[in-house]
């Protein structure tokens, strides 16, 4: 057996505590027995001790977990852990397996009740200063944003970083990049006319050679300058939409002069019509984009999610299922140009081959009316051999819950007699000893077989619910076979030369 010493140190500060004088203190602190055994030293240098992703702190656990240290040292409690939940799991991992806990400045171990008690009265005020940083920093943060500071992160595409000065704090703002403002411009532009979708303007960039700041674009990035505020000429109407849209406007009306640009803080998820947990504020440097321009940008998006949104989950009832098989993307079901009769052909399509080309995608035009026929057979012959089977299905199901059942009582009639044995007066401590090891053991097994139980029974309610739906499957409208395909079926490859391949959960 081992005693170890932790030390951490999160950051170099002027006045803090090196890791190498932890150390040696705690050395001192050894009574002259330990000093005889042999000495671990773990170090870990700048990280936090908000939470226990530490490189030595897990190797000395992993240490601890072998049974190879009978005590720590640490200078300080909050070097082992800054929060209360984790420092109280560290302190039952370590009683598991009898390891003593030693703070070396604070004068207490885990050995006593009493040391016990004070280490998480300790780590209560530890934690309460952690939550006070990070609401200071917070606070800070939310100040220095509603006072026009720019907040660091990559520059936006179109705009430089220049030194400047708020109420005399040094800091940067915005400048123009004449070359890439022209590309925002152009992209505005372009997404503001009909028919021009994220995907077309994509393209058009990429053809002309234009490119963004890292990679390549993707739809995904140009929505996201789009959305932007930054590159907009915030004037009233730009108030009046984000104020539709529940943001927390910083900036007064009058701030809103149509010449400067705006950012929101805050998260990065909402809704797109609820932006209560966002901020908006007008910047200093000048914006790019009319506001006219820019809100047509932002209803175009909207209509456009909501038509994806629909195609996506309406358009064909395997919609998630068909996978391309070169490339292991989704395959999306899109709709062909409308005939003469009205009507429009719709296939599925490799998002690797439309998105960024990566795939050369299936060969033969996937047809989505002749895969679901496909599928529709399959699914049907799938239901008649369930409904076949279902007879032994359930008793197989019904037999095995019997069984795990019946240990389950045998269980308790072990857990009473232990109980009996807790309660009688020739109880001493080995006796309590034994039957706690032996309870934990009970209590793990009986928890086991409480879950397979309850996964049977799922799967034999699932599995009755099924092959009842069979009778009526020939008239199942669009959302009861998608509900059916979602159980039944995990994935249909597509390959290369058009045949798919189906991949059943049951």
């Amino acid at each position: 057996m081992a005693i170890a010493i932790y030390a951490r140190q999160s950051v170099e500060k002027e006045n803090s505590i090196s890791c190498e004088t932890q150390i040696e203190y705690c050395k001192s602190c050894l009574k002259p027995d330990e000093r005889k055994e042999k000495i671990l030293e773990f170090i870990d240098e700048g990280f936090t001790g908000a939470n226990t992703n530490r490189v030595d702190f897990q190797k000395m656990m992993r240490q601890i977990e072998r049974g190879k240290i009978s005590k720590i040292y640490v200078y300080k409690l909050d070097r082992i852990s800054r929060s209360l939940s984790d420092f109280t799991d560290i302190l039952d991992t370590l009683d598991e397996y009898d390891t003593k806990f030693s703070s070396a400045t604070e004068g207490f171990d885990t050995s006593t009740d009493f040391g016990r008690t004070i280490c998480q009265i300790l780590m209560v005020f530890a934690e309460l200063e952690r939550k006070n940083i990070v609401m200071r920093v917070t606070q800070a943060y939310e100040s220095r944003s509603e006072k026009q500071f720019y907040m660091g992160g990559r520059r936006p595409y179109g705009f430089n970083l220049q030194e400047t000065e708020i109420d005399k704090v040094k800091t940067k703002m915005l400048s123009l990049n004449p070359e890439e403002a022209e590309q925002v411009k152009y992209i505005f532009e372009n997404y503001a006319v009909d028919g021009v979708s994220l995907r077309r303007l994509m393209d058009n960039l990429n053809a002309n050679g234009i490119q963004p700041l890292k990679g390549s674009w993707s739809t995904a990035k140009l929505s996201t300058i789009i959305q932007n505020p930054i590159y907009v000429q915030a004037d009233n109407s730009v108030y009046d939409y984000f104020k539709r849209n529940n943001a927390k406007i910083v900036s007064e009306p009058s701030e809103f002069d149509g010449v400067h640009g705006a950012q929101l803080y805050g998260k990065t998820k909402h809704k797109a019509d609820d932006m209560s947990d966002m901020k908006l504020v007008v910047m200093k440097h000048e914006g790019l984009v009319p506001a006219s321009t820019w809100l047509s940008c932002q209803k175009r998006l909207a209509k456009n999610k909501q038509i994806g949104n629909a195609m996506s989950n309406n358009t064909s009832w395997l919609g998630g299922k068909i996978v391309c098989k070169s490339c292991g993307r989704t395959m999306t079901c899109t709709k062909g140009a409308e005939k003469s009769d009205g009507t429009r052909t719709r296939y599925f399509s490799c998002t690797g081959k439309t998105h960024n080309r990566a795939c050369k995608g299936v060969k033969k035009p996937v047809y989505a009316d002749s895969l679901e026929d496909m599928v529709y057979e399959l699914i049907a012959e799938k239901l008649a051999d369930l409904k076949q089977h279902r007879k032994k299905i359930s008793t197989d199901n019904t037999n095995k819950i019997n069984a795990l059942k019946n240990e389950l009582a045998s269980i308790k009639k072990q857990q009473d007699k232990l109980m009996d044995m807790l309660l009688s007066d020739d109880a001493n401590s080995d006796t309590m000893a034994l039957v706690n090891v032996r309870s934990a053991e009970l209590g793990n097994k009986h928890r086991s077989i409480v879950e397979q139980i309850a996964i049977l029974e799922e799967a034999d309610s699932e599995m009755v619910n099924i092959v009842v739906f069979s009778k009526k499957w020939k008239t199942a409208k669009f959302k009861e076979r998608k509900a059916v395909c979602n159980v039944l079926i995990d994935k249909i490859y597509m390959h290369e030369d058009g045949t798919a391949e189906v991949v059943w959960n049951i």
